[in-house]
């Protein structure tokens, strides 16, 4: 990477006197040579709205979202030649943060001003390990020594244990007693937990938790990693209240700069690379939501047709996961589904406090690279099948749930928390804790995604939630006395990774795409990990059929699939295999560090396939040589 300066022009008013004394501030009269450590903290929070810029592309790998446009080739699992498309994570961690992070911590530590440096490596270690999970390998101990025109590459297995390092080190800092008289120096920059010490102290175990969940499906998690994640996760968050979510200023069109709105934000619909009309529910999402995940014929891959019902032509599966179609009974309706989704039902926004108008609402999903799917059209996220506005008789005001304006930015949830347990548990073969830690994850998320529901205005085409939250809480309460959280039978896998991915939907599809990587994408294959001709051809991906009880995410198949609707071949430069990282940022690794790229195993960086290389997260076993 290379080092980049930033100079400042500073315009000055001089009044009567000599300049000399002006200028003699600082010995580096482009820039200043000292910031005082806290004033770094709002900026470095700000930078993780980035972290949504590249859900762009993992909102697609994981079937969550489609899209159009640039960003149609990571639902075929290949990347934009010559782009900085998906760098965004890798820009936030070495420059957006980069070295004002490291100089926030080295400044905090120097003066022992431990609350503050706490929270620098806490930030710190959700950054890198954020970092790792999408792009793997990565320039770590080399990344801000002065001098470097080039940086040598860390493997991931070095770089998750030293993210759990910096996590530990965060929680001794804040643990130990601070004699720092702080004011509002802290409380005021940190748009997170405004200076909460316990909640900061919860955030850096979340982060060790997050890092170890990467890894149960390695041999060794039982008896290496999973006592310490669900010691971590005993310590980390235990509701809806401790969720780290990053504050922003707003204002929609009053404000300054529409970079205050939140990304998804209406506000922000027009401008180039922003969320707009660009990008989708996908069929996938729909058909989990909605308990529609259809039942394929198994000798011809095709779906399998029903007469007489124009909304869902096709059999459903008779194991549904999430919820189901019989909205006459109590329980069988995730009501999630009419906030984290959309629909271009009851656009007056009418009859909100009856739950059973809420039930009939109708949701479309589309299919990789276009708003038409298998049975109809994907709205907009605000709710439309048309470009979003803010403006006329009819508009998305300032938009709905996340998709709101002033929406914070979601980092981690207690759901998250909670399920990353269940999973912990249900691998050591302790059933009865992880169903509990199931239960409270689902309860947890529902009322995550209850906090921030803005329903519309009644007969008025303006924009909003289309239920109330009274309503929610009301569904919410049956779903989870219901048969899918807390009389669910067959209790498995499946029941835990799918309720996380829509908990994380679609705020964490980067977190959901670690999970279906670490499962392989749910690829039938033999040994230890899938690869050519033992899992897919040049043409095609093999994948587990839903009866399969071993298969994890019901319903999911990749694009060149052996089912209906899902035919199309990767790009040949794939080799037929799917992603399973993304690449460094373009502007940095591959113009000025490809030297470090090209000595990359197994697959080199400078590979044409070099995004179907497998994570260690992603091996059984060890990097193979």
């Amino acid at each position: 990477m290379k080092k980049i300066i930033i100079l400042l022009t500073i315009p000055l008013l001089f009044a009567m006197g000599s300049c000399k004394k002006y200028l003699d501030v600082n010995k580096n009269t482009d820039s200043p040579d000292y910031v005082e450590a806290h004033l770094y903290l709002a900026g470095i929070q700000q930078a993780f709205q980035g972290l949504y810029w590249d859900v762009r592309a993992t909102g697609p790998l994981t079937q969550m979202m489609g899209a159009s446009g640039d960003y149609s080739v990571y639902g075929n699992h290949f990347y934009i030649p010559g782009s900085d498309a998906a760098g965004e994570t890798w820009r936030v961690v070495y420059w957006l943060q980069g070295m004002n992070l490291e100089n926030l911590i080295n400044q905090s530590m120097e003066a022992e001003n431990w609350t503050l440096a706490g929270i620098g490596y806490a930030i710190k270690a959700f950054s890198w390990d954020a970092l790792t999970k999408l792009n793997v390998d990565a320039p770590m101990k080399q990344a801000y020594v002065p001098g470097l025109l080039s940086h040598d590459y860390d493997y991931q297995s070095d770089i998750y244990p030293q993210i759990r390092e910096w996590a530990y080190k965060a929680i001794e800092l804040l643990e130990k007693p601070d004699a720092t008289v702080y004011g509002t120096k802290i409380s005021a920059n940190d748009y997170i937990y405004a200076g909460d010490k316990a909640k900061w102290i919860k955030f850096a175990y979340a982060v060790i938790v997050r890092n170890l969940t990467s890894l149960t499906n390695k041999k060794d998690f039982n008896s290496k990693y999973a006592q310490e994640l669900i010691t971590a996760a005993g310590k980390s968050f235990q509701t809806s209240d401790d969720d780290a979510t990053v504050k922003i200023t707003a204002g929609s069109q009053s404000a300054p700069y529409t970079e205050f709105n939140n990304f998804w934000g209406t506000a922000r619909s027009t401008a180039a690379n922003t969320f707009g009309y660009s990008f989708f529910q996908h069929e996938y999402a729909v058909q989990v939501f909605t308990g529609t995940v259809p039942e394929y014929d198994q000798a011809t891959g095709n779906k399998i047709p029903v007469a007489g019902n124009l909304y869902y032509p096709y059999k459903v599966a008779a194991k549904q996961i999430i919820a189901d179609t019989l909205l006459d009974l109590p329980g069988h309706f995730d009501p999630r589904v009419a906030v984290k989704l959309s629909t271009t039902s009851n656009p007056t926004y009418l009859n909100l406090t009856i739950p059973d108008s809420v039930k009939k609402y109708r949701y479309y999903g589309a299919q990789f690279t276009s708003t038409a799917g298998p049975i109809g059209t994907s709205p907009t996220f605000y709710g439309r099948n048309v470009n979003p506005t803010f403006s006329g008789t009819t508009h998305d005001g300032i938009g709905k749930w996340l998709y709101r304006d002033n929406a914070p930015y979601i980092l981690t949830t207690c759901a998250e928390i909670k399920f990353c347990l269940a999973e912990a548990y249900f691998k050591l073969g302790q059933t009865e804790q992880s169903l509990t830690a199931f239960k409270e994850a689902i309860k947890a998320d529902m009322d995550f995604t209850g906090k921030y529901i803005f329903p519309g205005t009644t007969g008025s085409a303006t924009g909003g939630d289309k239920i109330t939250k009274a309503v929610f809480e009301g569904l919410a309460a049956q779903y989870l006395a219901g048969p899918f959280v807390a009389t669910v039978s067959d209790f498995s896998l499946s029941h835990i990774m799918m309720q996380k991915w829509v908990a994380l939907y679609p705020w964490g599809a980067s977190e959901a795409w670690v999970d279906m990587r670490k499962y392989h994408y749910d690829i039938q294959y033999t040994g230890e990990y899938p690869g050519k001709a033992n899992g897919w051809t040049d043409a095609t991906v093999v994948q587990k059929w839903d009866t399969d009880p071993t298969k994890v995410y019901k319903g999911l198949y990749l694009r060149p699939a052996q089912v209906q609707h899902r035919t199309i071949s990767y790009d040949i430069r794939n080799q037929g295999a799917p992603s399973y990282r993304l690449r460094p940022r373009y502007n940095s690794e591959y113009m000025w560090n490809l030297p470090s790229l090209k000595l990359l195993k197994p697959i080199a960086g400078d590979a044409d396939n070099y995004q179907t290389s497998i994570p260690w997260f992603a091996y059984p076993g060890e990097l193979p040589q």
